[in-house]
């Protein structure tokens, strides 16, 4: 199962209006990344604001995700938490509504060490047959998931892959050589998405495909063909926009992009709050510029 997420997984942002879940503009969100050409999407991530969704408002958007989805993109739900029960419920709700697999961020906060991360995702593999993806994140959780715990989780039959979002192009071929082919390597990075690609990695969940999601796919497409200097000529024309949805906390920056776009409301959950006028102003030129917002 380890090639079971490849390609361009949108890290799909909650939309909100009136400060609820608007079930109509997540199902819209979910036609829209079906529409222009992405692999999967992945519900209740860093992106959609995981951290500030009751646990009803959780498993109500996992839900309307694969609903929506029907089977013709795979979904891989986010179900992690700092709580080894908690992430285990999560992860069993998401199968029982007939998501594709689970992502599970590093315990966060209480700061495992190595042995208490292989425990904890060991538990949940014993607990759950869903496949699951590891999530290492570091600089928001305070916890780093090295190579060597990622091999022994490698052999794990349900665990099938690994978002690394370090940006760290050593890593990833670190971790590439000690497990081969036992684990899919998706990048958590949108710059760093086309030399993740060389390394070894087969995929990305992305932020910035919220709102370019032909062109993340036109670049694992080019790859994928062997048209390096066509992907590499799109992953430069990104670049700004990569960088520029990390210019204030995710998903501030994006959540103000997809808004722009009239994909949501401009609505995000304290205590992140909306994107400064300098950096919207910054944001709606370089869509304009790549022809995402043509009326700007």
């Amino acid at each position: 199962m380890s090639t079971l997420f490849e390609g361009v997984f949108t890290a799909l942002i909650t939309p909100f209006r009136n400060q609820q879940v608007d079930s109509e503009a997540l199902r819209q969100l979910v036609e829209f990344q079906i529409a222009n050409g992405v692999n999967g999407l992945v519900p209740c991530g860093t992106t959609g604001e995981s951290a500030t969704l009751s646990h009803e408002e959780h498993k109500e958007v996992i839900r309307l995700c694969v609903m929506a989805a029907a089977g013709r993109v795979k979904i891989i739900a986010g179900a992690g938490s700092n709580s080894t029960q908690e992430t285990i419920e999560l992860t069993r709700f998401a199968q029982q509504v007939g998501a594709d697999g689970a992502l599970l961020i590093t315990p966060y906060y209480n700061k495992p060490g190595q042995e208490g991360l292989y425990q904890h995702y060991s538990a949940v593999a014993e607990q759950v047959k869903i496949p699951l993806v590891l999530y290492n994140v570091p600089g928001r959780t305070g916890v780093d998931l090295l190579p060597p715990t990622v091999a022994r989780l490698a052999n794990t039959d349900t665990i099938v892959g690994l978002k690394e979002a370090t940006a760290n192009m050593e890593r990833a071929s670190t971790i590439r050589k000690l497990c081969g082919e036992a684990i899919t390597l998706l990048s958590g990075d949108d710059a760093t998405f086309l030399p993740f690609l060389a390394v070894g990695g087969k995929g990305v969940i992305s932020v910035t495909s919220n709102v370019a999601p032909a062109k993340m796919v036109a670049i694992y497409q080019a790859w994928q063909q062997g048209e390096t200097a066509k992907a590499l000529k799109l992953h430069e024309a990104l670049l700004d926009l990569n960088q520029q949805l990390f210019c204030e906390t995710n998903p501030i920056p994006v959540k103000a992009a997809a808004a722009m776009l009239g994909l949501c409301q401009p609505e995000i959950r304290l205590p992140l709050t909306w994107l400064s006028e300098p950096n919207q102003a910054m944001l709606r030129a370089t869509l304009h510029r790549l022809g995402l917002l043509p009326d700007a």
